[in-house]
């Protein structure tokens, strides 16, 4: 894809179509990544820490994959911390 750079106040941007940014994940901020040695800038969306856990959390669920794997009897009064 093609796209202008902008005038933006005393900088320049560039216009990204809201599909593209629905379809990468873009929330709030993207991270450029700039390679001098062949002229490139990348982009890449923001993860949040933990972003998917809660639905990965339901499917394991769903599966009877979220059993304990410590026992609950262990005595923690014997640990020394």
């Amino acid at each position: 894809m093609i796209t202008k750079v902008v005038p933006i106040g005393n900088s320049r941007g560039i216009r990204i179509p809201n599909n593209i940014l629905k379809q990468m994940n873009v929330e709030d901020q993207l991270e450029l990544i700039f390679n001098e040695n062949n002229d490139e800038i990348t982009l890449k969306p923001v993860r949040k820490p933990r972003d998917g856990w809660s639905a990965s959390f339901k499917k394991m669920h769903a599966k009877g994959h979220d059993e304990l794997l410590i026992d609950d009897l262990i005595d923690l009064n014997d640990w020394e911390w």
